[in-house]
């Protein structure tokens, strides 16, 4: 069976490629960058809330000042003091957050950590000096389903 050269080559390419790009993004999660935020004529601000759900799981409120979301740039170029937020549960992103609210479905049992950043439109995290404009809060599901 005749292998052509060129295709063993350019298979070597992608698989070479392809590992480089992977031992860079472990777990294949996307890096966007930072935007300094600390230029804008207004700094965005962000708290967050975290209620229990009176059914199940937990309401989360972006509490946001000098920040819009803006789902319809979303992919699109930065303008300062709008995008999104990038939602995270135990330092995994779970969801893009689009509004200020969010129903996180029930954890499993133990304490957990939400962490919250706002982003720009096209995904980079919005900074002060360098540091992610983010929220933290610690939750404890009690237990799973509710």
């Amino acid at each position: 069976m005749k292998i052509n050269s060129r295709f063993l080559i350019s298979l070597s390419f992608l698989i070479l490629f392809s590992i480089s790009v992977n031992a860079d993004n472990p777990g294949h999660h996307h890096k966007h960058g930072k935007i300094e935020a600390s230029a804008f004529k207004a700094i965005p601000e962000l708290s967050l809330e975290v209620y229990p759900d009176a059914v199940k799981g937990w309401n989360i409120r972006l509490v946001t000042k000098n920040f819009r979301f803006a789902p319809e740039n979303v992919n699109k170029k930065p303008v300062p003091g709008e995008g999104h937020a990038h939602l995270y549960v135990d330092g995994k992103k779970v969801a893009r957050l689009y509004s200020p609210w969010f129903h996180l479905k029930p954890q499993s049992p133990g304490p957990h950590t939400i962490r919250v950043t706002l982003n720009a439109n096209n995904h980079s995290d919005l900074a002060i000096h360098g540091k992610p404009i983010e929220a933290v809060k610690k939750i404890v599901q009690v237990k799973s389903g509710k």
